[in-house]
């Protein structure tokens, strides 16, 4: 038997690249010495040539295997939620419901302070929109200020993955039901989260 099956794949580029686009918060995994090594931090996909661009502090472990094209897998997380059985209309058990888009690539430092400085300004571009309430300044001195305690990088992506478990396997109607569960799930669960950890 195929594993994950078939139908919690999701093979369409767009689809994936969506995802990256929605929830830039990455998880970068580095292997050295057969220790992984686990960073969380925003990728930016970058349409003219398909890599992903980052910045990483200095003083992190991973940074030095920046060089020489190392290997890192890396992981979006989509939305996901626990699908209880009474959602359905058929009997069913139950289930978890996620996306995740799984990329493996090769990660090369950028070491022009300039290319570092205008993808700070491009990244917050990015994430401002749509309502760019704030610029990043070329001239603000506080980036200037922090510019020798950050790395750009650069990813090449080798190879995509998209696992997206929607209880496709369900009827119609059920898979309805598992999407507008995943929607109030994530929205009714933040507030609930937040006022008990923060």
């Amino acid at each position: 038997m195929k594993y994950p099956p078939p139908h919690h794949q999701d093979n369409n580029q767009e689809h994936l690249i969506e995802v990256i686009k929605t929830y830039p918060l990455a998880t970068v995994i580095s292997v050295n010495n057969n220790e992984p090594l686990i960073t969380h931090l925003p990728l930016i996909y970058r349409e003219c040539d398909g890599k992903l661009i980052g910045h990483i502090d200095i003083y992190n472990p991973q940074t030095p295997l920046l060089k020489g094209n190392n290997i890192v897998t890396i992981i979006f997380s989509g939305p996901q939620c626990y699908i209880s059985p009474s959602v359905y209309t058929t009997s069913q058990l139950p289930t978890w419901n996620y996306i995740k888009v799984h990329l493996k690539g090769t990660v090369k430092a950028i070491e022009s302070k300039e290319a570092l400085k205008q993808s700070l300004i491009t990244m917050t571009e990015f994430l401002e929109a749509p309502d760019h309430k704030y610029v990043l300044d070329a001239n603000n001195p506080r980036m200037e200020a922090n510019l020798d305690y950050i790395k750009m990088f650069e990813i090449t992506i080798t190879d995509w993955e998209g696992k997206f478990k929607l209880s496709q396997d369900k009827k119609t109607a059920d898979t309805q039901n598992a999407k507008a569960e995943l929607i109030k799930r994530n929205q009714d669960s933040i507030k609930a989260f937040l006022d008990k950890v923060f």
